[in-house]
C-alpha cells in the first residue's frame, strides 16, 4: 500500500512512518514543510532511520501550494494520513491568521487534491483541544465541540467539519482521530515535559500555570501509533465510513503529579515559579476511549511514568542534555 503522511518529519509523523515501514509491505511518501516553529535539526534527526529505507521518499513542501504536491502524481497514494499542522494553543493566540492559513487552508488544499486525484481514504489528526472546557468528563466523541477556546482548537474542529463535507460530497472516507497530549521520544520542544527537562538541565525554574490542579490525559506515542494503525485497517476494510475516535490514555495526570515524576526521573530538585493560568489552555483533558476499544481494539499500554522515562532517555541520547 502506498501511504502519504503529511507532517512526516514531526514527532508523531516520524514514529508512524517507521511503524508503517516495519511491516515491509508499504511504500511511504512523507510530506513536510519544515516549519521553523522548532529546530530543523530535530526534524532531520527524526528522519534518519526513514531515509535509510528504500520504501520511503520525502517531499519538502507545503499543503497550500498545490505545485508542491505535483511531485506525488507519479506515485498516487492509496491512503493519506494528515498530521501536518501548526501546533500549540498559546502560539495560535499570538498568530491566529497563520494557524487558520496552515491548518484550515492547508487541509482544504489537501482535500481538493485528493478529490482531483481520486484518492478516497483519509485519516485526519485532530486534537482533544476541540473539547475546550467541556463541563463533563471523560470526553466522549458525541459531545458538543462548537465552543473552542483557542484558534488552534478552532482549526482542528474546522478540519473535522471539512472532512465530513468531502465525505458527504465526494465520497472521501475519513476517520478523525482526536489525539490527547502525546508524550515520548522526539516530543516537540514547546510541550511541557520537553520544556521542563530543558529548563531543569540549565538550572532554571519551570513555570507552573495555575495551582497545579490542571490535568492532561498524557498518551504515549507508541500507543497513539498503534491506534492509527488500527484505524488504517478499519478505514481500508470499509466501503463507506466517516467517524471520529478519541485516542487517549483514560488517565489524567495533574500538573503537580507530572512535576513529581519529572523530579524523580531527573533526580534533580525542580525550581518552581508559580504564574497565572494561560489564556486558551483547558483545565483538564480526559479521554473516554470506549469507542476506540470497540472499533479498533485500542488499549494503551504505556504508563505516564514509563513514557516520561522513555522521553528522558531519548533526551539524553540526543545530546539535548549539556
Amino acid at each position: 500500500m502506498r501511504v502519504l503522511v503529511t507532517g512526516a518529519a514531526g514527532f508523531i509523523g516520524s514514529h508512524l512512518c517507521e511503524r508503517l515501514l516495519e511491516l515491509g509491505e508499504n511504500q511511504v511518501i512523507g510530506l513536510d514543510n519544515f516549519d521553523p516553529f522548532y529546530s530543523r535539526t530535530q526534524k532531520d534527526d527524526n528522519l534518519v532511520l526513514l531515509k535509510e529505507n528504500p520504501n520511503f521518499s520525502l517531499v519538502e513542501g507545503s499543503l497550500d501550494q498545490i505545485s508542491d504536491l505535483d511531485e506525488l502524481q507519479s506515485e498516487k497514494p492509496d491512503l493519506v494520513i494528515h498530521l501536518a499542522a501548526k501546533a500549540g494553543v498559546l502560539p495560535s493566540i499570538k498568530d491566529p491568521s497563520g494557524y487558520i492559513h496552515t491548518n484550515i487552508n492547508g487541509t482544504l488544499s489537501l482535500l481538493d487534491w485528493m478529490k482531483e486525484k481520486g484518492i478516497s481514504n483519509l485519516i485526519f489528526g485532530s486534537s482533544s483541544s476541540i473539547y475546550g472546557n467541556y463541563p463533563v468528563t471523560p470526553f466522549r466523541e458525541d459531545m458538543k465541540v462548537s465552543q473552542p477556546i483557542s484558534p488552534y482548537a478552532l482549526t482542528k474542529a474546522s478540519g473535522e467539519m471539512m472532512t465530513y463535507n468531502y465525505y458527504h460530497l465526494y465520497d472521501i472516507n475519513c476517520i478523525n482521530l482526536r489525539f490527547f497530549t502525546v508524550i515520548g521520544p522526539r516530543q516537540r520542544p514547546d510541550l511541557a515535559i520537553h520544556k521542563f527537562f530543558n529548563l531543569i538541565q540549565k538550572g532554571e525554574p519551570i513555570k507552573l500555570y495555575g495551582d497545579g490542579s490542571s490535568a492532561r490525559d498524557y498518551t504515549y506515542v507508541g500507543d497513539i501509533v498503534s491506534g492509527v494503525m488500527a484505524s488504517i485497517d478499519l478505514l481500508t476494510s470499509s466501503s463507506s465510513i466517516y467517524d471520529v475516535i478519541n485516542l487517549g490514555n483514560h488517565k489524567p495526570v495533574t500538573l503537580g503529579e507530572m512535576v513529581e515524576v519529572i523530579e524523580s526521573i531527573s533526580d534533580v530538585p525542580v525550581k518552581k515559579d508559580h504564574v497565572p493560568f494561560q489564556p486558551g489552555d483547558v483545565d483538564v483533558t480526559y479521554a473516554d476511549i470506549a469507542k476506540a476499544r470497540t472499533l479498533l481494539g485500542y488499549e494503551p499500554s504505556t504508563s505516564f511514568e514509563d513514557g516520561v522515562r522513555a522521553f528522558y532517555d531519548w533526551f539524553k541520547e540526543s545530546r539535548l542534555v549539556s
